[in-house]
């Protein structure tokens, strides 16, 4: 896998910014070719340093009116099983297994807070590697994007 150059960085953020952004237009704001611009996506998808494109959503708007973080303890080296156990379930949009006082944390959008509340105690917790949780509500949230930085 090679490393990321200034041009490489420079069309990482752009898409960031607008993951459907032509490859004519990537090309004339970092100031190369569009053949040139074309083979630095390519290759950062095939080195899996693009992951995929995708679409910013406003949950709210989307008739996911709640969301929440959910931490899980979960029993010793049941991480991939739990794992697999969480992908199927409805709303889950984030999925990380981290250091701490607590295993695993979840990002969830649903309908309400009765589709949450069903999310949590019924199907979370009848997970049978899952040990505890904790549900904290989001309130607000604001999506970062890398800022241009003077790329046109």
């Amino acid at each position: 896998m090679s490393r990321l150059d200034r041009v490489d960085r420079s069309i990482l953020r752009l898409l960031q910014q607008d993951g459907r952004a032509s490859i004519r237009s990537v090309a004339e704001r970092v100031h190369v070719s569009r053949a040139n611009a074309y083979a630095r996506i390519s290759r950062m998808v095939e080195d899996g340093v693009i992951r995929g494109f995708t679409a910013r959503v406003d949950h709210e708007k989307a008739g996911q009116g709640a969301s929440a973080y959910i931490t899980l303890k979960i029993v010793q080296n049941s991480w991939r099983t739990v794992r697999e156990q969480l992908l199927d379930l409805p709303g889950v949009a984030h999925i990380a297994l981290v250091g701490g006082e607590f295993d695993v944390m979840l990002l969830v959008h649903t309908a309400d807070n009765r589709a949450l509340r069903e999310l949590v105690l019924t199907r979370i917790q009848n997970i049978s590697q899952v040990l505890a949780t904790q549900t904290l509500l989001v309130f607000e949230e604001t999506d970062q994007v890398p800022p241009d930085q003077g790329l046109s």
